[in-house]
């Protein structure tokens, strides 16, 4: 993970009308939502829960100058 980028989030609707959030370059950051918004705010929120973990265990974690931005 390049330390400058910020974390891109990729969404989706389902076929079901669910929307998917997800953080490719953290392994585990999915989450859906009924909404865009809300499936973005709980991958965000699922995003700093990781970071947090890794920081708690002692792993590396990326140093970013932004945190999160929506991929195109």
């Amino acid at each position: 993970m390049h330390p400058t980028h910020p974390l891109c989030i990729a969404v989706e609707q389902e076929d079901d009308g669910r929307w998917i959030a997800e953080i490719a370059e953290l392994p585990g950051a999915l989450a859906y939502g009924s909404t865009r918004s809300e499936a973005i705010a709980r991958v965000e929120a699922l995003a700093l829960r990781v970071l947090a973990d890794r920081l708690d265990h002692g792993e590396p974690v990326p140093e970013l100058a932004l945190l999160f931005a929506l991929s195109p």
